[in-house]
């Protein structure tokens, strides 16, 4: 019977767990395990009874067998292990029981004492062991260090030098270890190697250092581990030099390999780079540069070698999602066993691939493919084929470029990719995925999450509202069922397509299994038990444990918890309680729904509340405890959107692809990874690269269009969004990267005279994208490993003679060459040359074998002549060919040609052919040539011809486009195929993928055959012949161009010298020397005269008049006829009107100013500036002065005095105008006066001028601003801008939060000399913000701000508030208005009243001292105090005791003042004494609070 029953269409499925049982199989595995228990019991209890109760087990085996008869019984039939007869009582089984447990628990704890014990063993013993190496390293050094010092003491004393040494030694001693101490050094270097794939390479270097220093590899910046990849790499060490070993390097161990040495004083490291290089079989001419994917290392290597070859690889692919693709190679393996075969292993990006519902893979006859069946934008990636095999590894790679299908909906974005469910349980699972691309759509604004039951096709929609960041958990899933899931993406035109369903997974408890136990049987069988089964009779479960938040988001926390120990037999659910902080009160979040899963995403949070949560376990017996409560917990994002990337650099990559790399941002955390963008300068139109988001800052993009320029951006995503663009990268132009050249080729002696031999070659042929700078030549003796060099700068040409060489040894040569970017490979070894000297009358071989112009049936074969020519001249040569499978050779030509050129026509397309020439002289036919390389002749696609014109101007040119042209392209052109170098007859113009060859005097002598080749191409070229009719056509053509008439750079036109003569002129393109032309004013030829001065220089082809005098007379037509042979040509000039009264007043005007500058005169009039301490300054520059020159400022026509008369020598004149007002208006004249003459300028500063020095003014001080500052008044809150100068004419602003104020009650706007300030009068809480002072000088607005607010205005207004309140109390305090006399002078017998005014709010106290003590009031003395504002003090028939100083006080509770006088009486009939006259009395402040003088 099946333990669960599952859906029918489940079944075929394997997602279902077996772990789930149903109530039936709980009961049985209890049964089980209750009689399993009984029989251990009894067991146990019969071999521990003694033979001393053998009585007592009769006596009771008579009482009791009647009734264990049938448990007896059953003990057998059920047990099988209990011998018959034999039964226990429950009791004894019981206490049995518990004895057997306690021995369990003892044997269990002496096992774990052991087993602690073993391993503390274990580690002393290793102490000791360490102790005592140590202890004998100890021990030999201090032997050594006796050696040496014996040694030294026996040298010493054959010297006499004993105590010498026993000083030296006592002190080396003390000091050995500090000097032997020392920070590592490195005394050789890495060095960097080139080599070719599966050689060994070493790198070896040499580092010292006491403590001798431990030293760690690095490949690209990551440690080197022996043990990830055995046998790849071995490192060792041996008297200080360290050797890192790389087994049969591949190309992918290509890199900088670093090493570090360490001890306790220091770090030294070193580096060098290793290239490998690929066979040439398997080299390309451009590299493209790869992505910074490692793959890994393949566990399993076949053991047979195997030698792989791609034959046929996969390029670079673009697709649709929804489409088909095979990636396909052809592959040759050697050898080709049937039974044995090595591995092929297909990787996107870093991950190894396999077979599934979407990929399918083959292998065999000779094909390596991986087939979608459906695409994704999953499936983009770099894809990596390995054939692994004990040869190696060889590899081949290639990007997948796949792009959104056509929206649903215009507009809606494309779908969302890389679905994955993470944390499965039983009715819950995390869905997480990658957004997508919107370069072209609106922004992703959310998502929804669909799920489908394995085997229907029922989707359900999870989520009511969009999600906005790729992480969804899914709640409400049926236990045991499987599940699929998808993501849909919604944008504000609509939603997208969905994405590629994820893997099914299992609602299921992972715990579940590790709760599951194995319990043996009898008969060695097994079954499989739960823990809870062994728990006993648990009823009502514990409270859950470890409650916390494993995820929190802005929307939802997912809750996670263990289960209860012990949990019972029961089902299990759970109920989870939430609390907002500071509450008090509690709400059950899943009442209607019971949890099963020990998770739980709680949505319907506050934003930005805290939250504490508890959680209920429960069965059907009960509810249990609440858990602890977790701590307060916040529903926020725990990740931000990214920042943007920082710089972006393109750099060139292949004719069709950009290397695009960008500085990671800021933050960086959780990255999904990037997308980058691509638009077309210029366009606008932005365009996505890549359509699944990328891991690495580097991406090679691809699909570009040659020659076309783009621009480059990247964003950042990750699972809350995208980040901002990045900058835009610079403009880049499409086109290959510059590498070094392929190797030279075809390496040919010419001559040997027995000491030398002269050798030739053949150009690279990729140049690397840049000219060939030179070629370097090595040689070596034959049988010789050692090769040499022969030239150690570069030679540009391809000859050289090779001189010291021994007479009849064989010689190998190699050749490399050089550009820009560097050395190239050389070329394989030369044939063995032998040294020996040619004496043959016949020629030697032709050499340099090139061919242009191939086409489908014809081709054009160059050479160069032989060196050695014979014992007479070449006399011409014969060109031999063959099919190059073929081997009898054909002659083209019956008859020698005389020209190191020959067209070969009726070849067959699509064949192959091989080439040589041989020379001929009067002795007969020379040695061949080298057979030239295979050349097929065969149009190439697009193949364009050389084209003749003539251009507007009547010039006559051959014209050759080549799209395919480079930055290495040079165009050659040709007559009769050598090169022409007559810049007297041609000129070339080249410009990007067009060139012309311009004949500058076409004639019978340029007949003949012209071809132009392209460098750097696949033999771009073409011809064209120039024959006679051609060349009549050409020149026909030109001369209708040209002849017609004679072509104007300039119009007649006229020009005013400064001595207001007039010249009339005009300018032909070209004038020959028999040309003629004549003036006409007003249909009358005037000739060369006095006052028509008329001339032509022919070679510029300028004819001109001048006229001394222009007067009224000259009003009229002027005209200009020209004729040069056929061609004519006419111009004319209508002066009438006031065009004629234009001329005339400039001519005069300019006369005069000739008169003018003849006497002391201005250079430059009259002008102003501001100075950088905005001071206004006139300026005018004076010439031709002299001693006696006045010059004199004036200001409305009156003499402006100034401090200092200006230094005419100096030639400028300066007048500073500080502090610029109104008042300053009116016209300001310079005169300059001599016996020759005089001169005046004038500047009105007024309107326009006087605001334009406003604006200049306002642009200095602008400038020159402070920053806004704060003073308090009793008024309120005063900001400051303090500047050079500043005036109300200024155009000044304030702004108060961006908004512009005006001058009111509460703001008040106004400023000093100095300053500008905005007063805000009693200022409240709306006056808090940014305050903004702004300048404008008519260009450019200068501002300072200020942010008036938080502390800044607390504190501002704390103090206007005491401002306020002080000048309150100055305001209201006591005060004397009307002032007393400091000195009174009275005589005795008279009255004395002293009177004053006072004031205050309230009305003051007024107190009155002698010599500060109170005054007792009387009929003598007396003080009285009207309407609390006049105050009189009257003292009756003063006496000379009444002298003193006198003190009146006046105060309230604001303050108040005292006022001090002395009285001086004097006797009757005295005189009166000296005194100062009187002045009245300064009062004294007095504090509100201070107290009264006492008597």
């Amino acid at each position: 019977m099946s333990l669960v029953a599952v859906p029918f269409y489940q079944k075929r499925h394997k997602h279902f767990d077996q772990s789930y049982r149903n109530i039936q199989t709980r009961y049985l595995l209890d049964e089980y395990a209750a009689k399993k228990k009984r029989a251990s019991a009894q067991s146990s209890l019969q071999r521990s009874v003694t033979r001393k109760s053998s009585s007592q087990r009769e006596s009771s085996r008579a009482a009791l067998g009647e009734t264990t008869l049938g448990e007896t019984t059953l003990g057998k039939t059920t047990l099988g292990d209990t011998p018959l007869g034999r039964t226990t009582c429950p009791l004894c089984a019981k206490r049995m029981s518990s004895a057997l447990e306690e021995e369990a628990q003892e044997r269990k704890r002496r096992y774990q004492s052991m087993v602690a014990a073993y391993g503390e063993a274990k580690r002393e013993r290793y102490l000791s062991e360490l102790a005592q190496l140590e202890e004998d390293v100890h021990v030999a050094r201090t032997h050594a260090r006796d050696q040496l010092d014996r040694l030294a003491l026996q040298h010493a004393g054959r010297h006499g030098l004993h105590h010498a040494v026993d000083d030296r030694l006592a002190w080396e001693r003390h000091s050995f270890e500090e000097r032997i101490s020392r920070a590592p050094e490195i005394l050789v270097r890495l060095r960097s190697h080139t080599v070719w794939e599966r050689m060994s390479v070493k790198l070896c270097f040499t580092v010292q250092g006491f403590p001798t220093p431990v030293v760690q590899w690095y490949k690209d910046g990551s440690l080197i581990c022996q043990a990830g990849e055995p046998g790849k790499y071995r490192i060792d060490s041996k008297y200080g030099v360290h050797t890192l070993e790389i087994n049969r390097a591949d190309f992918d161990d290509t890199a900088t390999y670093s090493a570090v040495a360490t001890n306790v004083h220091g770090q030294v490291s070193t580096n060098a780079a290793v290239v490998v290089r690929r066979f040439r079989g398997d080299e390309e001419p451009f590299h493209s540069v790869g992505l910074p994917i490692g793959l890994p290392l393949s566990s399993v290597i076949p053991y047979t070698h195997f030698d792989v070859q791609f034959i046929e690889k996969f390029g670079v692919t673009f697709r649709r999602e929804g489409e088909t693709l095979t990636l396909k190679c052809t592959l040759l393996v050697t050898p080709d066993l049937k039974r044995v075969q090595p591995r092929a292993e297909w990787y996107r990006d870093d991950v190894l691939l396999k077979e599934s519902k979407w990929t399918k893979m083959f292998f065999g006859e000779g094909q390596a493919s991986l087939s979608f069946s459906h695409l994704n934008k999953d499936d983009e990636g770099l894809y990596t084929l390995r054939i692994v095999s004990r040869g190696g590894i060889t590899d081949h790679s290639a990007f997948l470029f796949v792009r959104d299908a056509d929206p649903l909906v215009t507009g809606a974005p494309g779908a969302p990719m890389d679905v994955h469910c993470h944390d499965v349980n039983r009715d819950y699972v995390i869905v997480t995925w990658k957004p997508p691309n919107t370069t072209k759509e609106s922004p992703v604004i959310g998502y929804f999450i669909d799920r489908c039951e394995v085997g229907t096709d029922n989707w359900v929609q999870c989520n009511d509202a969009p999600v906005k960041i790729c992480k969804y958990p899914v709640t409400g899933l049926f236990e045991g069922r499987s599940y699929i899931f998808r993501v849909r993406a919604v944008n504000s035109a609509g939603i997208s397509r969905p994405s590629r369903v994820s893997e099914a997974v299992a609602a299921l408890d992972p715990v579940d299994l590790r709760r599951l136990q194995a319990v043996h049987l009898e008969g060695e069988k097994d079954i499989m038990i739960h823990q809870e089964d062994l728990e006993g009779e648990v009823q009502i479960p514990g409270p859950p444990t470890n409650v916390h938040a494993s995820e929190t988001s802005r929307t939802y926390v997912v809750l996670s918890w263990d289960p209860p120990e012990p949990r019972g037999k029961e089902p299990l659910m759970y109920f989870i309680e939430k609390s907002m902080v500071g509450s008090g009160s509690w709400q059950r979040v899943n009442a209607q729904t019971a949890v099963r899963s020990p998770r739980y995403a709680v949505f319907d949070l506050a934003e930005g509340k805290p939250y504490v949560f508890r959680v209920l376990s429960a069965n059907k017996h009960g509810l249990s405890d609440p858990s602890e409560i977790t701590a307060p917990i916040q529903a926020q994002d725990t990740i931000v959107v990214p920042s943007a990337p920082g710089r972006v650099l393109a750099s060139r990559n292949t004719r069709t692809s950009v290397v695009v790399q960008w500085d990671r941002p800021k933050h960086e955390e959780d990255l999904l990874g990037y997308y980058v963008d691509c638009c077309v300068a210029g366009s606008n139109v932005w365009e996505p690269c890549n359509h699944k988001p990328i891991g690495y800052n580097r991406f090679v993009v691809h699909g570009l269009t040659t020659g076309e320029q783009y621009i480059f951006r990247v964003k950042a995503v990750n699972a809350v969004g995208t980040s901002e663009n990045s900058q835009e990268s610079d403009v880049i132009k499409v086109q290959a990267a510059l590498t070094v050249p392929s190797h030279p080729y075809g390496i040919t002696l010419l001559n040997c005279d027995g000491h030398s031999m002269i050798l030739g070659w053949k150009v690279p042929k990729f140049s690397g994208g840049s000219p060939i700078l030179g070629y370097y030549i090595d040689k070596r003796e034959a049988h010789h490993k050692n090769w040499h060099e022969v030239n150690s700068s570069p030679l540009k040409e391809r000859i050289l003679t090779v001189e010291g060489l021994t007479e009849g040894s064989l010689y190998e040569f190699k050749i490399a060459a050089a550009n820009m970017a560097g050395i190239g490979q050389p070329s394989d070894p030369s044939e063995l040359f032998k040294c020996e000297a040619w004496t043959m009358p016949e020629p030697g071989p032709a050499y340099d074998l090139t061919f242009c112009e191939v086409r489908d049936t014809s081709l054009v074969l160059l050479w160069k002549p032989p060196v050695y020519s014979g014992s007479s001249p070449v006399s011409g040569y014969f060109v031999d060919y063959k099919e190059e499978d073929s081997g009898e050779w054909l002659t083209v030509n019956e008859v020698t040609t005389p020209h190191r050129y020959l067209k070969v026509c009726d070849l067959h397309q699509g064949k192959t052919y091989v080439f040589r020439v041989r020379a001929v002289n009067a002795s007969g036919v020379g040695r061949p040539s080298d057979t030239s390389e295979p050349v097929l002749v065969e149009a190439r696609p697009g193949t364009k011809e050389v084209s003749a014109g003539v251009d507007e101007e009547g010039n006559i040119y051959l014209s050759f486009d080549c799209p395919e042209v480079t930055d290495a392209s040079h165009f050659t052109w040709c007559k009769s195929y050598e090169d022409i170098a007559d810049d007297d007859r041609f000129k070339v113009e080249t410009a990007g993928d067009h060139s012309k060859l311009y004949f500058k005097n076409l004639d019978k002598e340029d007949l003949g055959t012209y071809s132009v080749s392209v460098s750097d191409t696949d033999g771009v070229s073409s011809s064209f012949v120039l024959d006679e009719e051609e060349l009549e056509r050409l020149k026909a053509l030109s001369n209708e161009i040209k002849n017609p008439t004679i072509p104007l750079k300039s119009e007649l036109a006229y020009e005013i010298f400064d001595k207001g003569q007039v010249r009339f002129w005009l300018q032909a393109e070209h004038l020959s020397p028999d040309s003629s032309y004549r003036f006409i004013i007003n249909d009358r030829e005037v000739a060369d005269s006095e006052t028509h001065r008329i001339k032509c220089d022919k070679s510029t082809g300028v004819i001109e008049m001048v006229m001394d005098r222009f007067t009224i007379d000259n009003e009229g037509t002027y005209t200009v006829q020209i004729q040069d042979g056929k061609a004519k040509s006419q111009s004319s000039l209508v002066l009438i009107g006031d065009a004629f009264k234009a001329v005339l007043e400039e001519a005069e005007f300019q006369r005069k100013e000739f008169l003018r500058k003849q006497g002391p005169h201005f250079a430059e009039y009259l002008h102003w500036d501001v100075t950088e301490e905005c001071e206004v300054r006139l300026v005018c520059k004076v010439a031709n002065t002299k001693k006696e020159t006045v010059f004199k400022w004036l200001k409305d026509d009156v003499l402006y005095e100034t401090e200092k008369m200006p230094d005419l020598e100096k030639g400028v004149c300066e007048l500073l105008i500080p502090k610029l007002s109104k008042k300053d208006h009116g016209e300001y004249k310079a005169t300059l006066k001599d016996d020759r003459g005089q001169d005046v300028s004038t500047l009105e500063i007024a309107g326009k001028v006087y605001e334009d020095m406003i604006l200049a003014m306002s642009r200095v001080c602008g400038a020159s601003a402070s920053p806004l500052k704060i003073l308090c008044t009793p008024e309120g809150i005063r900001l400051q801008c303090f500047m050079k100068y500043f005036t109300e004419e200024m155009k000044v602003n304030w702004y108060h939060k961006d908004a512009k104020i005006g001058s009111s009650e509460h703001m008040r706007i106004g400023g000093s000399e100095e300053m500008a300030w905005l007063q805000i009068c009693e200022p409240t809480e709306k006056d808090k913000g940014k305050y903004t002072f702004e300048i404008l000088d008519g260009k450019k607005n200068h501002q300072r701000s200020l942010d008036l607010s938080g502390q800044a205005f607390d504190e501002a207004f704390a103090e206007f508030q005491q401002l306020k309140a002080a000048a309150f109390a100055e305001k209201n305090r006591g005060k004397v208005i009307g002032g007393l006399p400091d000195v009174v002078t009275i005589m005795e017998g008279k009255t004395l009243n002293l009177t004053c005014t006072v004031f205050g709010n309230p009305d003051p106290e007024v107190v009155w001292f002698k010599n500060d003590k109170d005054i007792e009031l009387s009929d003598h003395f007396s003080v009285k105090v009207e309407q609390a504002k006049y105050v009189s003090m009257t003292i009756k028939g003063v006496t000379s005791e009444d002298s003193g100083k006198y003190s009146m006080h006046v105060k309230n509770k604001y303050g108040g003042e005292k006022i001090d006088l002395t009285v001086s009486v004097y006797k009757h009939g005295e005189e009166i004494p000296d005194v100062v006259l009187p002045q009245q009395a300064k009062p004294k402040l007095l504090p509100a609070a201070a107290p009264s003088p006492t008597h």
